[in-house]
């Protein structure tokens, strides 16, 4: 029998499930302490584990944080993130994507793009968007991929998007950038490459999220345009399914032709 007071264990795990924050956790354990039931022992035991789940969390997110916050102590104003994704498909375009968050962003589970179920990124995409002080977007499509090669238009597109940035908030004053392992030519402000940038900044994650996510709609949106690749379900990707699709069909005018299965396919 539970004791006058006690809540019924469905009460306490229905409880247990709606709370996200430590301090609720910390109070819910302080109400299951003295708790002799076998369940409560064990929702007790359960929410020990989310809430060192949660701290580990907490930590590995601040430490996204920590460049950006390090360039601010050092007298920058606002740290943009730069990344691109794109680069090894046969067809569609390279996406560059520059997001400056502020300071205190409310981006739970924000990571690099590819660690990321496709829900999850879609849900973080939307609330990048929503917080973001700033963002932008730029592409190079395979016809100039082809021209220049793939390298430097992944460059070219990362260029565009940090103009892109300053165009669209030139009130803003970013006085630094953060660019997934790649130097971009020609800012005039000074820049730092971190490989991985990715998995260990805030604004590099998010500029991966908002890139890769801008990247797929427009591969879904080639799917109508020209059926029979597949592009919305592989998004351009050297995949079985689209090697086969261009060996029975040959390139498309969103295909790379400076690449060597659609060069081959061409023939």
């Amino acid at each position: 029998m539970r004791a006058r007071g006690e809540s019924t264990l469905a009460a306490l795990r229905a409880r247990a499930a709606s709370v996200h924050e430590a301090a609720e956790l910390k109070a819910l354990l302080a109400e299951l302490a003295y708790d002799r039931r076998r369940g409560a022992r064990v929702l007790a035991g359960a929410i020990r584990q989310r809430r060192e789940a949660l701290a580990r969390e907490t930590r590995r997110f601040e430490g996204l944080l920590a460049r950006a916050r390090a360039l601010r102590a050092a007298g920058a104003r606002w740290v943009a993130g730069v990344d691109e994704v794109g680069m090894g498909p046969l067809a569609g375009p390279v996406v560059a994507a520059a997001v400056v968050l502020p300071e205190r962003p409310d981006l739970s589970g924000l990571d690099d793009s590819k660690r990321l179920a496709p829900r999850t990124r879609a849900r973080l995409a939307e609330a990048i968007r929503r917080q973001a002080v700033a963002f932008s977007l730029a592409e190079v499509w395979p016809d100039e991929i082809d021209r220049i090669n793939i390298y430097r238009a992944g460059l070219e597109a990362m260029r565009r998007v940090v103009a892109g940035l300053f165009a669209a908030a030139p009130r803003l004053a970013v006085d630094h950038v953060l660019v997934d392992a790649r130097t971009i030519p020609g800012l005039t402000v000074p820049q730092t490459p971190l490989v991985h940038g990715d998995a260990l900044d805030a604004s590099i994650a998010a500029a991966s999220i908002l890139a890769k996510t801008h990247r797929d709609a427009l591969m879904e949106a080639q799917e109508a345009l020209h059926p029979g690749y597949g592009f919305a379900t592989h998004k351009g990707y050297a995949t079985a399914q689209h090697l086969a699709a261009l060996r029975r069909l040959g390139p498309c005018p969103i295909h790379r032709r400076s690449f060597a299965p659609v060069a081959a396919a061409a023939r």
